[in-house]
């Protein structure tokens, strides 16, 4: 296998500060600088990530592109193989139009529906959203083209996006925001992306872009990434600060203004020459794999069409179905109302606006399927959500002339996009008239969404079916006949919890913030969790999907105990599931976590393993998924590591994050964490050293909590007693050793705070 690493490092000795400094800056926009005089050949990277968006300068149009389903479709799928064809194909058309890294894909956390850029991130659960990355950056770097994993980190509203700080603290940063970077970091060789993105928004009041403790503490040493990291376009603050913490390629170039900075850092000895060549090196190294990787060729057009269908088709959530209204009959009428039926909105507005091959509608695709004489079409409104009475009557008449009606709804570019913030949670209110008005004529009513993320839906009594389509990329349309006639079996579950009003949300009342600063209060109480948490009964819940057919969970086998602490361990869960309906269907087996007495408030389920299997009618089938010491850790902020508290653990499995009617004990066995310790630790937190825990306590003169009760108390004098000693446990435990000293009066001395904390480094 080629040193790429070696060959990079010979060739940056080669270079002049300024060849250095000239490679660290993009090259206009989509291109990066080479050294002709050494044979270096610049790279181009393009937009994504839901399909190519090459262009030659800044923003104009792009090159015609398989525009496939955004994030939020191919995340509902729940299917990384499916994923991985996708990527694969992307990789295969962004080696036919030249491009050797492909900005995506976007893994941040959607912390709150309205957020303008969700359509570009797969979840709300790190675990989904780092499995479908996974599979995503394997697909295309298996073409040989690089992803740039976005955006890092804590990126989670549009609004001031270059400016807010994201305050947030250190066990929600580890186990909510950075967990889905470090499941796609964290991979051997060339499993990992190429680059990493760095976000706009400063984290804890410093730039993303120059943040030592992302760029390199944790993303290179902690993670082992190897690769280089990208700024956002436009996301540079400090440059120099930005080279020194480990961020190598500032995009769009800015010609020499930052260029003379670094060289002038290096002359005055602010910058090391060190760090400056190997900023250089590490991205020089990858440039060097891009070209050693370059397969000029075309593209099946037609074969990533059909993969495009297939994927929207796998991603479409069935919401409800009640009296089994779809799929539709054939040979009846059907009333298609609403302008997306035939204009259809498929993907989100911004950087990863793709210019489609092609883009199929819903209302010529089930004409093709179902006959056009068995169609009527209402526009209902237009694509913006604007209607009339005229438009209106059109279309109940329209709804009561056929057995059942369709309802084409969604959010316009103007209602979600990158820059900007949805507002609310609603629909147009056009859309709304539109649904109303059908379902009070035509009591079949089925409304298909097209939405990127999350709306409230004060119709939904009204209507006796829902479909979530997404924005299903540029064959969207044929998916939604697929589904719709029952070619294709609904298969897909939420990626993300649908909450009745905006008012349910976990970071509401404070997003977006407005203010310069975004405080993530909710700490790790974001989607699920939070409605979990708090009793709330949320529209629909994470993991939620129907389909044309039922599964049944009828068994789940696991060993009794977990010991943590031996080398590779891991814990297999056997789940039987099998489909008891009519109709081959896929369902999608989660596996959440329960932990019954927690050492601090936590989720009460947390997702941590699922699997998707395909059954056909009466069918069972086993379904292994595997669990590790991670699985049952959380972190420690004080530690600043991953502790597990050795305790009793639920293993709880079924269909959605609210339906487990799975149920297994798991005892977890781990020695219990020491240190490290300071002077500001708890007397509590020497309970695992019996003899020092006991020297503590009596140094406070609290040695009579440590004897038996005494004898020959009445019921009343026993109940006082401990009473009181439960209110003295929790002050003893509760105090800070750097404190016994003034408490002992100095019997118990600072040296011996010191020769104890001395002998746990030992």
């Amino acid at each position: 296998m080629t040193d790429f690493k070696k060959q990079a490092a010979e060739l940056v000795a080669q270079m002049t500060i300024e060849e250095q400094a000239l490679v660290l800056l993009g090259d206009g926009w989509w291109r990066t600088h080479g050294v002709e005089r050494l044979g270096l050949a610049p790279i181009n990277v393009s937009d994504g990530p839901h399909g190519l968006r090459k262009v030659e300068s800044g923003y104009g149009d792009a090159v015609p592109a398989t525009c496939f389903p955004t994030a939020p479709a191919l995340a509902a799928s729940w299917n990384t193989a499916l994923v991985r064809e996708v990527g694969a194909a992307l990789g295969r058309e962004c080696q036919a139009a030249d491009v050797q890294v492909i900005l995506g894909p976007g893994i941040n956390i959607k912390r709150s529906p309205l957020g303008g850029r969700n359509f570009e991130y797969f979840s709300e659960d790190p675990l989904l959203t780092g499995r479908i990355a996974e599979a995503y950056i394997a697909g295309v770097q298996g073409e040989g083209v690089g992803t740039s994993l976005k955006h890092f980190a804590v990126n989670s509203q549009e609004t001031r996006r270059m400016s807010t700080s994201s305050e947030i603290d250190a066990r929600t940063l580890h186990e909510v925001y950075l967990p889905a970077f470090e499941m796609a970091v964290s991979r051997p060789g060339e499993e990992q992306p190429w680059s990493v993105m760095s976000s706009y928004n400063p984290v804890n009041g410093t730039h993303a872009s120059e943040h030592h403790g992302l760029l390199t503490d944790i993303l290179r040493e902690q993670w082992g990434f190897e690769g280089f990291v990208v700024s956002d376009w436009g996301g540079t603050h400090e440059r120099v600060a930005g080279v020194a913490a480990g961020n190598n390629l500032e995009m769009p170039g800015s010609g020499d203004y930052n260029r003379k900075k670094i060289i002038a850092a290096v002359e005055a000895g602010s910058l090391a020459r060190e760090v400056l060549a190997q900023s250089a090196t590490e991205l020089v190294a990858v440039m060097l794999k891009a070209h050693a990787a370059r397969k000029p060729g075309g593209f099946d057009a037609e074969a990533h069409h059909a993969l495009a269908r297939r994927a929207g088709a796998e991603g479409i959530v069935l919401l409800k179905n009640e009296g089994q209204v779809l799929p539709l009959k054939a040979g009846a009428r059907i009333a298609l109302v609403g302008a997306f039926a035939k204009v259809p909105r498929y993907q989100g507005a911004g950087s990863s606006q793709v210019n489609p091959i092609r883009v199929t509608n819903a209302a010529d695709e089930l004409a093709a399927l179902l006959g056009a004489e068995h169609l009527l079409l209402a526009q209902g409104c237009d694509e913006e959500g604007e209607t009339s009475d005229a438009l209106l009557a059109e279309a109940a008449a329209q709804a009561a002339a056929a057995p059942v009606a369709v309802v084409f709804a969604g959010l316009p570019d103007s209602y979600e996009s990158e820059g900007f913030d949805r507002a609310s949670l609603a629909l147009p209110p056009g859309h709304v008239r539109m649904i109303e008005a059908v379902a009070a004529a035509q009591p079949n009513t089925v409304v298909v969404l097209l939405n990127g993320s999350a709306v409230e839906m004060p119709w939904l009594d009204k209507v006796k079916g829902l479909v979530e389509a997404w924005l299903g990329g540029q064959a969207g349309g044929g998916a939604i006949a697929d589904v719709l006639t029952g070619r294709a079996n609904p298969s897909g579950k939420l990626a993300e919890t649908f909450p009745v009003a905006l008012e349910q949300t976990p970071p509401f009342p404070g997003f977006p913030s407005r203010n310069g600063l975004a405080f993530y209060g909710e700490g790790v109480f974001v989607g699920y969790r939070h409605y979990d948490k708090r009793g709330l009964a949320p529209l629909f819940p994470f993991g939620f999907g129907l389909s044309y057919t039922r599964f049944e969970y009828t068994g789940i086998r696991v060993a009794s105990s977990f010991d943590a602490d031996e080398a590779a361990a891991a814990l297999a869960v056997e789940v039987s599931v099998k489909n008891v309906g009519a109709v081959e269907g896929q369902e999608i087996v989660q596996l959440y976590v329960h932990e019954r007495e927690p050492a601090a408030p936590g989720p009460v389920n947390e997702l941590r393993a699922f699997d998707k299997v395909r059954l056909a009618p009466g069918e069972q089938k086993t379904v292994r998924l595997t669990l590790t010491r991670r699985d049952f850790a959380h972190y420690d902020a004080r530690a600043a590591a991953w502790v597990v508290k050795p305790g009793n653990f639920d293993l709880r499995v079924g269909g959605s994050s609210r339906e487990l009617p799975l149920s297994a004990a798991v005892e977890v066995r781990t020695a219990p964490l020491v240190g490290p310790l300071t002077s500001a630790s708890l007397v509590e937190d020497f309970r695992g050293q019996p003899a020092i825990y006991e020297e503590l306590v009596r140094a406070l003169g609290m040695g009579a909590l440590l004897e038996p009760m005494p004898e020959g108390l009445t019921p009343e004098q026993e109940s006082a007693l401990r009473k009181t000693r439960m209110s003295t446990w929790v002050f003893v435990n509760e105090m800070p050793i750097d404190k016994i000293p003034a408490f002992s009066h100095g019997a118990f001395t600072e040296q011996r705070i010191d020769e104890i904390l001395k002998a746990q480094k030992q």
